[in-house]
This record gives C-alpha cells, structure tokens and sequence, in this order.
C-alpha cells in the first residue's frame, strides 16, 4: 500500500431539504454575523433566499455579496473583499457553484491575511487563520465544497491561478441536491462532465493513493450512473443525489490526488476563447485519455473504470476515450475546438501556456509542449 497524507477537515451534511439546517450549522460555529457569497442566479431560483432565512431564524444576521460571476476574477473577489471589511464577517458561507465557492474562499483569503490574490498562487500561501466557512453547493460539478484550493483568473492575464490553502477548505458543507433540480439543462450537463473528468483524472495521478483511489472510484460509479439519466429527466432526484454524491466524492479525491492534462489543456482555452471550462473538458479529455493509455499501468486502470459501466467489450485502450466521447455527445456539447471558435493558428501558443499549468505535473504520462499540441491539434 502506498503512503498518503489524508486530510479531511469539512463535515459534510447531506440529503434532500438539509438546506434548511443552514441556520443551525452556522450558529454551532459561534458566530452571529455571516457574508453570504453568492450570484443572481442563484438568488433568482430562490435558494439564497432560503438560506438567508435560515440565518435569520437561527438569530443571525446575514449580509449577501452577488457581485461575481462564472470563472471568477480577482476584480469580483476584491469586490468582495470590499464588502467584507465594511460588514466585518466573523464567518463567510457560499450558496451557489464552483464560482460561488471558489469567490468565497478568495475573498476569505484577502479579507484575513491582507494582500492580493496573486500572493496566494499556489500552496499554504495564507500568513494566519481564515474566517470559518460554510458552503452550500447549487451545482454537482467542481467539488470545491470538499477542496482547500480556489480557482481565480488574473482579471488582465486571464490565467487561472490555483491558491490552496488546508486552512481554506469549508468547516461544513450542505449537500442538498433538491437545490440542483432548477440548474438549466445546459449547466447540468457542463458541471456533469467537469465532474466526471474529475473522477477519471484522479483515478490516475502521480499522486494518487489507496484513500483517493477510493474516492475517485466512489465518484465514478455514482457520475455514470446519474449523468445520463439526470439529462433524460431533470427532476429525478434519484439521479441528482448520485450526481451531487459524486461530485463532492470527486472533489475529495482532487484534494488528495490532483488532477492531469486534460486541466492543463483546457484551462489555456477558457481564459482566451472564454470557452467554458466544462465543455473544453469534454472536447480534450478523450484524447488525454488515448495518450495516457500509451502506459500499461494507466491502461489497466483505465479498464477498471470501464468495467464499472458493464461495457467490457472491446479490450482497445480507446474504450473508455470512446465511452467519454459518448457521454458528450449525449449532452450536447461541442466536441471540437474549432466548433467553439479557437483558431488553428493559436495552437502552439496555447501548448506553451498548456505546459505551464500545476495540474499538468500530476499527469502519469509526462507531458512535453509537443505532446500538448499534438492533443490540441487531434481536438481541434
């Protein structure tokens, strides 16, 4: 058995109307005054209404921030830190997706240790405690409930910068997945992907261990076995409960084993084409796939996810690269880069940038600029 560094500090609640527990969690906290992070969205179906209302019943005061928006900037997450030193929270709960959760921890970030964003690129960067946080996803895709890490795009570079902090992660996180039901189709099929790439990528990392190869597992068959049936019908909450199941279990395994170089190769394409993250997953991360597979070790793994669809028929290392590809398609997603409007010509600029990314050193088949535009140029 391998050695592996386990770290598991967010109570996680789950269930069917657990939202309305929020106002009870975060009191157990000890605090009284709370910045609620969240976006219009949300606020529109209702669900940031709902915790606010918690809040207020449990005899706290809550103040919202909505000032962001999908692949938050460093611009939304000084405007939260604006907001948070003229209320002065003493805890800070997300109600939304990744967005909302990553905005939150970023704004945690300034708000407690002082500076900017760019300080906190990369690992332990914080100088001291942050605020407690509470998070409440309305998405089952990024599983940042159950990471320390936020994601915040450079608001003039445009590069996603990956700040992690243990210190960062959520004391609790509320997995109701009834708030899931009202994601508009389009957005359950992006965040089902991204969540799924999640599973796959995990599952055979450098850094992958005995404990996050079981998370990784666990959020495998729970995301194939509700993705498709979640888009057939959007109100089965059979289906959405295994989603919302899956992706925090995915997001557990990230944060004991990373990700790869299907991350390092959309991350590029979301910051200059604004292509959005789930769906440049989709187009790219068959083709990893196919290249990993190149390693018998990988290939191996690779067919034990295979086996857990009961689509064993072909022993090709394509299959699941295929099995993917189908699961895209079903969602109707782009599958080309040319089809969401990245131009040739832009390629090897993109395999530099691909090349520079963290996530890709976890890769388990070493990653060269060439080998990134060769992916790039067979998604193209």
């Amino acid at each position: 058995m391998s050695g592996f560094d386990y770290n598991c500090p967010t109570k996680i609640v789950f269930g069917p109307g657990c939202l309305d527990d929020l106002g009870e969690l975060a009191a157990g906290l000890g605090v009284t005054r709370v910045m609620v992070v969240s976006d219009p969205g949300i606020e529109e179906v209702g669900h940031t209404q709902r915790g606010v209302a918690s809040l207020k019943e449990a005899g706290l005061e809550p103040h919202i921030f909505d000032g962001l928006a999908e692949n938050p900037t460093t611009k939304h997450v000084d405007a939260g830190v604006l907001v948070a030193k003229e209320f002065e929270p003493q805890a800070i709960i997300a109600i939304g997706g990744g967005s909302s959760m990553d905005c939150a921890k970023g704004v945690n970030f300034l708000y407690s240790c002082g500076g900017s964003m760019q300080d906190y690129w990369g690992v332990g960067k914080a100088t001291g405690d942050l605020l407690p946080m509470i998070a409440v996803p309305t998405t089952a895709g990024t599983g940042s409930e159950a990471q320390s890490f936020a994601l915040i795009s450079d608001a003039e570079t445009h590069v996603k910068m990956a700040c992690g902090d243990k210190r960062a992660a959520f004391r609790i996180a509320i997995l109701d997945p009834e708030l899931t039901v009202t994601q508009p189709d389009r957005v359950t099929a992006l965040t089902g992907i991204d969540a799924i790439s999640h599973a796959v990528e995990t599952f055979v990392t450098k850094k992958q261990n005995e404990r996050s190869l079981r998370y990784s597992l666990q959020a495998w068959r729970l995301l194939t076995s509700g993705f498709q049936q979640v888009l057939y019908d959007a109100d089965d909450l059979t289906a959405r409960t295994a989603m919302q199941h899956g992706a925090c279990s995915a997001g557990m395994a990230i944060e004991n084993s990373m990700l790869g170089a299907a991350h390092a190769l959309a991350n590029p394409v979301t910051a200059k084409y604004d292509v959005t993250h789930g769906e440049a997953i989709g187009i790219v991360l068959p083709w990893v796939v196919r290249h990993n597979s190149s390693d018998e070790r990988v290939a191996i793994a690779y067919n034990k996810l295979l086996s857990e669809t009961g689509d064993t028929s072909d022993e090709s290392t394509d299959q699941l690269a295929d099995y993917l590809s189908q699961l895209v398609e079903y969602a109707n997603l782009a599958t080309t880069l040319s089809s969401c409007g990245v131009e040739r010509e832009s390629l090897p600029q993109l395999a530099v940038e691909a090349a520079k990314q963290w996530t890709g050193t976890f890769n388990p088949v070493e990653m060269s600029t060439n080998d990134y535009l060769n992916l790039y140029e067979q998604a193209f």
